[in-house]
C-alpha cells in the first residue's frame, strides 16, 4: 500500500518579500496496514487493468519487504549493514530580492544564495539583513542579481538537503539560470556554503565562503568549482588554519582557490568583503559546468 495522502505538499508565499517554503524528500514508500481478511475478487472490463496494476505494484513491495531475510545470530562480535529509506520534511523562511528592472527585462537572472552566521538565527528575518547582499539591496537597488537570503530556526545549524530543496522551488518559481546560481555566507554560513557546494556541487556555478570551514575529506568534489574565500587572519572564532586546511585540500586534488586573508583581522572578515565591488563581477565571470564527482 502506498500511503499517498501522507506526502506533505509544497507553498510559498511572498509577502512583502517575506517568503516560506516547505517542501519534502518523496524517496520512500510506507506499509501502513495489511488487513488479514483480504480476498482478491475478479474484476471484468477497464477495472481489471487498473486492479492488475495495483496488484503487481503491491506484490512488489512486499516482495522487496518479505525478502529481508533475518540476521544470522550467532555468539561473538560479528559485522552487520542496514540499509533503509526516509522521508524528510524540511522548511525556510527567507527573504527575496528581485532587482530593480526586474518587470521589465524578460531574461533569466542569476541567483546568489546568502547563508547568514549564528547570530541571525530565530524567526525574525529582519535580523537578516544585518550584512551581507540583504543588507546591501536595501539601499542599492541595481544590484544584479536575485538574492534570496533564508533563515535558520534557533539553535539550527545549515542543511545541505533543506538548501537543495529551496533550491529547485526557486528554480520552479522565479526566472532564474541556472547556469549562474552563486552560493556566498558569513561565519556559520561560510560552513555552509562549503558543505553544500561540497554535496551538490553540480547546483553551483561558483562560491565565496567567508570566516567558515570545510570538511576537507570532501574536497576532491570542489576541484572543479572556482571558489573564493576570505577570512581574518587574527579570527578568534574560526581559526585561520581550519579554512587554510580546506583550501589546502582543494588544491591539492587540482582545484583552483582564490584565498584572501585580511592581516590584523579578526572574525568579521565579511564587512569589507561585501563592500568590494570585484567579488560580485568575479562571481558573474563563471558559469556552471560539468563536473565529476
Amino acid at each position: 500500500h502506498r500511503d499517498l495522502h501522507s506526502f506533505p505538499t509544497r507553498r510559498s508565499s511572498d509577502l512583502a518579500a517575506h517568503c516560506e517554503f516547505a517542501g519534502a524528500r518523496r524517496d520512500g514508500y510506507r506499509v501502513t496496514r495489511i488487513s488479514d481478511q483480504w480476498r482478491p475478487r475478479v474484476l471484468r472490463g477497464p477495472a481489471q487493468y487498473g486492479a492488475a496494476f495495483v496488484l503487481l505494484g503491491l506484490s512488489m513491495l512486499l516482495g522487496g519487504c518479505l525478502s529481508n531475510q533475518r540476521w544470522p545470530l550467532t555468539e561473538g562480535q560479528r559485522a552487520h549493514a542496514f540499509e533503509a529509506t526516509i522521508r524528510k520534511r524540511v522548511s525556510l523562511r527567507f527573504l527575496l530580492y528581485l532587482p530593480e528592472q526586474y518587470a521589465a527585462h524578460d531574461q533569466r537572472w542569476p541567483l546568489l544564495i546568502f547563508l547568514h552566521g549564528a547570530s541571525e538565527r530565530g524567526e525574525d528575518l529582519e535580523r537578516v539583513k544585518n550584512n551581507g547582499p540583504p543588507k546591501i539591496v536595501q539601499t542599492q537597488r541595481d544590484f544584479p542579481f536575485i538574492v534570496v537570503s533564508p533563515q535558520v530556526s534557533a539553535d539550527m545549524a545549515w542543511d545541505s538537503d533543506s538548501l537543495n530543496a529551496l533550491l529547485d522551488e526557486l528554480l520552479g518559481q522565479l526566472p532564474i539560470d541556472p547556469e549562474r546560481v552563486y552560493l556566498t555566507g558569513l561565519s556559520m554560513g561560510g560552513y555552509g556554503a562549503w558543505n553544500f557546494a561540497s554535496e551538490y556541487p553540480e547546483r553551483i556555478a561558483a562560491i565565496a565562503p567567508i570566516s567558515g570551514a570545510g570538511d576537507a575529506v570532501r574536497a576532491c568534489r570542489l576541484k572543479d568549482m572556482p571558489i573564493w574565500a576570505f577570512h581574518g587572519a587574527e579570527d578568534p572564532i574560526v581559526p585561520l588554519w581550519d579554512d587554510q586546511k580546506m583550501v589546502d585540500a582543494v588544491r591539492a586534488c587540482g582545484g583552483h582557490v582564490e584565498f584572501t586573508v585580511y592581516p590584523k583581522v579578526g572574525h568579521d572578515a565579511w564587512t569589507q568583503t561585501y563592500e568590494n565591488p570585484e567579488l560580485y563581477r568575479w562571481l558573474l565571470e563563471h558559469r556552471r559546468v560539468a563536473r565529476v564527482h
